[in-house]
């Protein structure tokens, strides 16, 4: 865990940029600063090639902070470059690419300790050549176009987010909260991620996975006795968990809390502990080297043949195919 006393954090604006991407990692990291009690030490500022009002895609005027040149002045420790696109005759979102501002992208990048990408801003990336060599994800709709002109990149579409040495890349637009969360998990610890993503009533950070390998874990309750429950479940989930101790735990009946779960969360007690101890197992496979005899032992499985049919029934995969594909590789 570094360091993070005095961390700049340039978010690229310029014309047409997606709003999502712009306002969306400010306020992650807003919340960690107020988790740590300021102890974080982000600094957040939006920047442009001049001071004036920056038109987004959404229509929303913004004001940058600083200029490209002033910000390119210092050291910069991370790089936030959002995604723009424009329809085509045939109406296809066609990513926006400016010359300039790739290379502006070029010299910012230049005193930048971690590069990151949110949507298609991976194009802009790409043409300023930072993925080269690289894997690299943008969303699903251009990646082929972004594989086609750019081919010294791998681009892969289907997780959320993809970590390259010191280029980190996300997918959809929505992506830039799950790859803020993954920046602060990594300078200041999952705790403090997950603590953060409670607040913006994200219930669990999603690991890099894309969402076709996610498990219904964000179904949002309306009673505290089932919040409460699925707090439970979360913090023990290594221990043999049945009906019966969940009930005794609400102080209900085995019936009356099989009910609960179908009514608030549409699901079954066990099928719900199943899908929380999935999450947890695909965690345990993209961020550590842990054999599947420990991810499952620690996720609550006992045996890895209980592991291995738990993700084939969820997944449609193997423990071992998802961390060859998911995997995400750590900082040397």
């Amino acid at each position: 865990m570094a360091d993070t006393a005095g961390r700049l954090i340039v978010i690229v604006l310029f014309e047409g940029a997606d709003l999502l991407d712009v306002t969306g990692p400010p306020e992650v990291f807003s919340l960690a600063l107020r988790e740590t009690d300021a102890a974080a030490g982000y600094e957040v500022v939006l920047a442009a090639e001049t001071l004036d009002p920056v038109r987004t895609g959404a229509g929303v005027r913004v004001l940058p902070d600083r200029t490209f040149a002033d910000v390119a002045a210092g050291a910069i420790d991370t790089l936030i470059v959002p995604g723009a696109v424009e329809l085509d005759a045939e109406h296809r979102a066609r990513p926006l690419v400016d010359p300039a501002l790739v290379e502006w992208v070029k010299v910012l990048a230049a005193r930048t300790h971690r590069i990151t990408s949110v949507c298609v801003g991976a194009h802009l990336l790409a043409a300023a050549g930072l993925l080269d060599g690289k894997r690299a994800t943008t969303h699903w709709s251009t990646a082929a176009q972004l594989a086609a002109d750019h081919p010294e990149v791998e681009v892969d579409a289907d997780p959320i987010f993809i970590r390259e040495d010191n280029v980190w890349t996300g997918a959809g637009i929505s992506a830039c909260l799950d790859l803020s969360l993954a920046l602060i998990a990594d300078d200041l610890g999952e705790a403090v991620a997950l603590r953060v993503a409670r607040q913006l009533v994200m219930y669990l950070k999603r690991p890099s996975g894309q969402s076709q390998f996610s498990v219904p874990l964000e179904q949002v309750s309306t009673t505290r006795r089932i919040e409460d429950l699925r707090h439970h479940i979360l913090r023990r989930v290594a221990e043999p968990l049945t009906v019966s101790d969940l009930a005794a735990y609400a102080h209900v009946s085995d019936r009356h809390l099989t009910r609960l779960f179908k009514t608030e969360l549409g699901t079954t007690p066990h099928a719900y502990i199943e899908s929380v101890r999935v999450e947890k197992a695909r965690h345990e496979l993209e961020s550590s080297d842990a054999t599947l005899e420990r991810v499952a032992a620690v996720c609550g499985f006992g045996t890895v043949d209980t592991l291995v049919r738990a993700f084939r029934r969820r997944l449609s995969t193997t423990p071992t195919e998802y961390r060859r594909r998911f995997r995400v590789p750590q900082a040397p």
